[in-house]
């Protein structure tokens, strides 16, 4: 029983190769700056950016999470619980 909760805590939910809660975060953020830059390309440059561009960032940015998530698999849990601390404005200190 132990090694199956060790095993669970150290290999957290990935998609491909990346932890979840990164590979979520960086296509929401990746998509929301790809919409914003092609609302603001379109409306005051009359210039369309190629969707191409946004999906061989999101393909870039994910080896680079998981080249890293390597090395660190934990780091989305602490991202996680990083983010949680500062919503519920715990200090600084406590959160360091």
């Amino acid at each position: 029983m132990k090694q199956q909760v060790l095993k669970a805590l150290a290999n957290p939910p990935r998609i491909f190769y990346v932890p979840y809660f990164l590979a979520v975060i960086n296509f929401v953020v990746q998509f929301a700056v790809f919409i914003v830059l092609y609302v603001v390309g379109l409306v005051f440059f009359d210039f369309d950016i190629p969707p191409l561009i946004f999906l061989l960032s999101v393909i870039f940015v994910h080896m680079l999470l998981a080249l890293y998530s390597k090395k660190d698999p934990q780091i989305g849990q602490i991202l996680l619980s990083k983010i949680q601390l500062f919503k519920n404005k715990i200090p600084r200190r406590l959160a360091a």
